[in-house]
């Protein structure tokens, strides 16, 4: 089993292996003491793995309760938020009390979000059951809800206590499950690391885990609330997201996250901000992955979602423009520009 350490304001471990489990409760307990314990997960997950755990944190000692959710991203809204809140307050859940999330990032991201604001903060962890929410969901503190308007629109920075993963949890993901994590998975090779792609493709995760842990974990540490170094971690999520909402989420974030870098990687070719050529190689690295890249919005389309765009602030905003395939650097361009940088994007 990989530990690593993240040091945030909170700091917390990360823990990595196969088929660790039915091992959560003891592990949870050599950090925390034994209380309520809430497991919030989807119908799916449910059916799969909740037993185990909930199996491990009774003989750890924890009294145990489940919290679950119909599965999908079209769930990540105002009312399972409410309904997981309203849940939590009738299990008499208090502040020394702790918040499971068992799943993908959409139980993820309103576990914490759950957990942000329930009584004003409680202590959650994650245990990840997607390869995507493993490399990246888990990872970092950000959580939240999508709107009506758009994804992640409501949200909050709150660290978990623990991260869990148990990549066994992979044999039983169908296999767009597993590109959408590969797709992140290549998005911190094309920022950090051109090596990890060779091991995303062939499908190492243990390794591709533990490196985009420690890239994540690094670019965590320098920029924990997401105002500098972090946004290059948003590469192809612009247009990505935009691809996500305009197809009422048929489209998954990690599919989108695909067509997303290819298209700003060919936007920021055309504004001279990345060497020719780069586009051309991402795509042949994601299509060798098995992706179709087409794009079926226009650019007007697209561009309504991205004026909600996070990274905005005040009338500009900040793109990812790869210098390479493994080094990207962030370029601020105006409101108006992000049209322009849409278009030429989409254009073969």
């Amino acid at each position: 089993m990989k530990k690593f350490v993240v040091s945030t304001n909170t700091s917390y471990d990360i823990l990595i292996g196969k088929d660790i489990m039915k091992d959560a409760g003891k592990l949870i307990r050599k950090k925390l003491e034994p209380c309520r314990a809430s497991i919030v997960t989807d119908m799916t997950v449910n059916s799969i793995y909740a037993q185990v755990l909930v199996t491990s944190l009774i003989e750890a000692g924890f009294q145990v309760s489940k919290i679950v959710f119909p599965s999908g991203e079209h769930s990540k809204n105002l009312t399972t938020y409410g309904n997981i809140l309203e849940a939590l307050a009738d299990e008499g859940l208090t502040r020394t009390d702790v918040i499971i999330a068992l799943g993908g990032g959409v139980v993820g991201d309103l576990s914490g979000f759950a957990a942000a604001t329930y009584m004003r903060g409680i202590k959650y962890i994650q245990v990840p059951t997607t390869y995507i929410a493993a490399i990246d969901a888990s990872v970092g503190g950000k959580t939240g809800i999508n709107l009506l308007s758009g994804k992640n629109l409501a949200g909050a920075f709150w660290q978990p206590s623990m991260v869990i993963c148990d990549y066994k949890t992979f044999d039983t993901l169908p296999s767009e499950k597993i590109l959408d994590g590969a797709a992140e998975a290549i998005k911190h090779g094309v920022v950090s690391d051109e090596r990890l792609i060779e091991k995303v493709l062939q499908g190492d995760y243990e390794y591709v885990i533990e490196r985009c842990v420690s890239i994540k974990k690094s670019i965590v540490e320098a920029d924990e609330r997401d105002l500098g170094l972090r946004q290059l971690l948003n590469f192809g999520h612009t247009i990505g997201h935009g691809i996500e909402k305009l197809s009422s989420y048929s489209i998954s974030h990690g599919h989108a996250v695909a067509k997303g870098m290819v298209a700003e990687a060919r936007a920021a070719e055309a504004m001279d901000l990345t060497p020719k050529g780069v586009s051309k190689a991402l795509s042949d690295i994601l299509e060798r992955a098995g992706f179709d890249l087409s794009i079926p919005f226009s650019p007007d389309d697209i561009y309504k979602f991205a004026l909600l765009d996070k990274k905005i602030s005040g009338d500009k905003i900040s793109i990812v423009a790869p210098d390479s395939i493994g080094k990207c650097h962030l370029h601020k361009i105006s409101v108006p520009e992000l049209k322009k940088f849409i278009q030429l994007g989409l254009e073969p």
